[in-house]
């Protein structure tokens, strides 16, 4: 025995075409509510380092590996050479040429700065819960932001990138 459709009364009220385009219509609303709710990409301030270290890296920015920690690299809009990131989310962003680190002194550095490959970092904890590790004791100071959620250990990514920075920045 065949089961019998029923209208809801209030639809059954409109014309046929008007009832064959409410669930198209619904769902085509739906997409742009959730497409406009995304939001506009998060500005990176660009460096401005002096043309010495600029050029270290302009060296950095051509060492750095296409991937990190399984994420491809893409980079933020505009392309700058002292800026990189991967597509992590939230993405992993590397600046290079950035000011001296607040709270950054010699006693500290010496306390709580993790060393790998030969370069030193310096860890700051953010409000997201994730960490800003600074290359130090290079010709250049590179920043690497690691948000809360991005990666297992927020260290890896900045060992990951040791290398890179070691060749290119004495």
């Amino acid at each position: 025995m065949a089961r019998e459709l029923r209208v809801p009364r209030f639809l059954a009220a409109l014309p046929a075409p008007v009832r064959w385009l409410a669930l198209p219509l619904a769902l085509t609303c739906t997409v742009v509510v959730l497409v406009g709710s995304w939001g506009a990409p998060e500005q990176i301030e660009v460096p401005q380092p002096n043309a010495r270290q600029a050029e270290y890296c302009r060296a950095l920015n051509a060492a750095l590996p296409p991937t990190l920690l399984g994420h491809p690299r893409r980079d933020p809009s505009p392309v700058s050479p002292l800026v990189a990131a991967w597509d992590s989310t939230p993405r992993i962003v590397l600046r290079c040429g950035v000011p001296h680190p607040e709270g950054l002194t010699e006693e500290r550095q010496q306390e709580i700065s993790p060393t790998v490959n030969d370069v030193t970092w310096w860890p700051e904890q953010l409000t997201d819960g994730g960490y800003r590790f600074t290359a130090t004791q290079r010709a250049v100071f590179v920043e690497v932001t690691v948000p809360g959620g991005a990666t297992a250990n927020p260290l890896d990514a900045a060992a990951s990138l040791s290398d890179a920075v070691k060749a290119a920045i004495p």
